[in-house]
């Protein structure tokens, strides 16, 4: 019997902390034959309860920032004056925080001074864990092109899977609805939505899947800590119903899960309780809309 046709789930939320990690690293522990991407590029914590073992370790070239010749530079003002970020200094040193690497003072040095050269913006991995391979990143401190980044950590992901023969990609997608996000979520056989209970929580629900359906992906629903608030959980439960999603389940707010995660385990390895029997219906049902 052959490898049936490799799948990839990305697992997103309107807002950091509603408990996206944590179902990701339980899928990933049910799953038994996946790769675990980590495309939260900005502030990644899936290695926190995956301890991998770094296998490959690339740097992320994510864009260009300007420099300048000394030698050649006449110290004509023109750079100065027409740079808008001024990440040009009064002695012509670029600041390279705050160079956007426009080009701008390439384009308009009269000599020629100026070169746009590719600076290292973070680093990308590919590492083993226990529960399998795991592509995963960390974009460095003030630097932007996340979503170029989550791209690559998404190709290597696949790449990974394809050669090892797994049958499905378990993404755990950024928090918001930002260009990283979009980046998660595009071209994905599934979208899980974690919310909680909340006057936010639903607010940032809504935004998530109104990002979602622009895409046409199939978008299913899960609410972590249900019974903090149910009047709202009955809210949630509805608009899924009138919105035709599909509403995977609930789980229960637990204090197994922090112990669990101070012992660095998926609620899965944590062993039997309410919350281990809620995530395992989630993923059938999840697995039932996916095959």
């Amino acid at each position: 019997m052959g490898v049936r046709e490799l799948k990839q789930i990305t697992v997103v939320s309107g807002k950091g902390g509603t408990g996206k990690t944590t179902l990701t690293a339980a899928f990933a522990s049910l799953s038994g034959n996946c790769v675990v991407a980590d495309c939260d590029v900005d502030a990644p914590d899936l290695h926190l309860l995956l301890d991998p073992q770094i296998k490959v370790r690339h740097q992320f070239v994510g864009g260009k920032t300007a420099q300048i010749n000394e030698t050649l530079c006449l110290k004509c003002g023109i750079c100065l004056e027409r740079c808008r970020f001024e990440a040009i200094t009064a002695e012509y040193l670029i600041e390279a925080l705050y160079c956007e690497g426009c080009g701008v003072c390439v384009n308009f040095c009269p000599v020629q001074a100026v070169n746009l050269i590719e600076k290292n913006s973070g680093q990308w991995y590919i590492s083993e864990t226990r529960l399998g391979p795991m592509v995963h990143a960390q974009l460095g401190a003030g630097e932007d092109n996340s979503g170029k980044l989550v791209t690559k950590v998404r190709e290597e992901a696949r790449r990974t899977a394809e050669a090892e023969q797994r049958e499905l990609v378990i993404i755990d997608g950024p928090p918001g609805i930002g260009c990283p996000a979009i980046a998660s979520i595009t071209g994905t056989d599934y979208v899980v939505v974690v919310t909680e209970p909340s006057r936010s929580g639903r607010h940032d629900l809504e935004r998530v899947v109104e990002l979602v359906s622009h895409f046409g992906i199939r978008t299913g629903v899960c609410i972590n800590k249900y019974d903090l608030n149910q009047e709202i959980s009955q809210e949630i439960m509805a608009y899924c119903l009138e919105g035709n999603l599909d509403f995977l389940g609930t789980v229960p707010f637990d204090r197994a899960v922090v112990d669990a995660l101070v012992k660095r385990q998926t609620i899965i390895e944590a062993g039997p309780g309410p919350v281990t029997k809620a995530v395992r219906k989630i993923w059938e049902r999840l697995n039932r809309k996916i095959n």
